[in-house]
């Protein structure tokens, strides 16, 4: 949405957040999820640049299949299942998820769309200096990585500290790669992305 706003000329500066505080609504007694996620925050500052130099935001691929609602939701809340003494009772007020279902819509769907936007400009990964997933599991990262035909050192990976920090994750752990000098000026970043609904992203930028 800001990369619109940047190339249309209507604005020169966007702020772009992703926060989420996830444990409102994390299900401690469900191990299954309850060790996953995390709460927190990041924001990345677009401008419109001028001249010759860095190609920026170069592309991004998006895609969304809400057939599989289901297998990751709140199922209490809203018109269709308004609190009741029953639905807290049954804890549907938290989120639920059939694990083994999302990896695999996961991985397949990431995979996909990060080879999409790299075809498109025509990258391969092995031009990829740094890419930032969604910071979903390591089982997912690991499986991307393999299908993509690259290695782990190729990702920056921080959920072992904060966990799935949801929309929050690509923003803070492409802070991090700055901050750690693995991102320097004209690096080509791959970001992938993947969240409730289903929906699905990658987006490949020059630093």
């Amino acid at each position: 949405m800001a990369r619109q706003f940047l190339a249309r000329g209507a604005l020169r500066n966007v702020l772009v957040i992703g926060a989420e505080k996830l444990s409102a609504f994390t299900d401690w007694e469900d191990r299954a999820t309850c060790v996953l996620f995390g709460d927190g925050a990041g924001a990345v500052v677009l401008q419109a640049g001028e001249g010759e130099g860095s190609r920026g935001l170069i592309s991004s691929v998006m895609g969304s299949d809400g057939s599989l609602t289901d297998l990751l939701k709140i199922p209490g809340g809203g018109s269709r299942m308004p609190p009741s003494e029953e639905s807290l009772k049954t804890r549907q007020h938290y989120m639920k998820m059939t694990g083994r279902e999302v990896f695999k819509h996961a991985v397949r769907c990431m995979c996909d769309a990060a080879q999409q936007v790299l075809e498109q400009n025509n990258l391969t990964i092995e031009d990829v200096d740094c890419v930032i997933p969604h910071q979903a599991n390591m089982r997912i990262i690991r499986a991307i990585a393999d299908r993509l035909g690259t290695s782990l050192d190729h990702f920056h990976v921080n959920l072992e500290r904060v966990g799935n920090m949801s929309a929050a994750s690509i923003p803070v752990a492409l802070d991090e790669a700055v901050r750690a000098g693995r991102i320097k000026k004209g690096d080509i970043v791959l970001f992938v992305a993947f969240g409730g609904g289903f929906t699905w992203g990658s987006t490949v930028l020059e630093w």
